[in-house]
């Protein structure tokens, strides 16, 4: 294996959106960006990202391999799960871990980290 065979997207000095190694994405933890407060808006934000950066890579949320979501209060889980089961693709739901986390930013109420396979 060489940096060659890895896929970077999104590239940043410190981070990338996105790594594709060997037919699999990995996306880096993805934060509200639109300026919604809600737990509900910034699931749908965060999911429409999500959906994107796959597409990006040759993948979409019906090949999520794995999912981790940071929600800063757990009492936010059962809102979350509203839009999230509104968006997951019926029969393709993954492994998911949810847990309670101080994130990078006090206005951010969730983070996701996914890891899919390449279409």
């Amino acid at each position: 294996m060489s940096p060659k065979d890895i896929t970077r997207v999104g590239m940043a000095a410190r981070y990338s959106e996105a790594a594709v190694f060997n037919g699999t994405v990995f996306l880096a933890g993805m934060v509200p960006e639109r300026g919604d407060t809600d737990i509900r808006g910034q699931t749908e934000d965060v999911l429409q990202q999500v959906a994107q950066r796959l597409q990006e890579c040759g993948s979409d949320k019906s090949r999520i391999l794995r999912v981790e979501i940071y929600l800063t209060d757990i009492r936010d889980i059962a809102a979350m799960n509203e839009v999230w089961d509104a968006w997951v693709v019926p029969g393709a739901a993954p492994p998911r871990a949810t847990v309670q986390a101080a994130l990078a930013n006090p206005a951010y109420r969730i983070e996701i980290v996914v890891t899919a396979a390449q279409a």
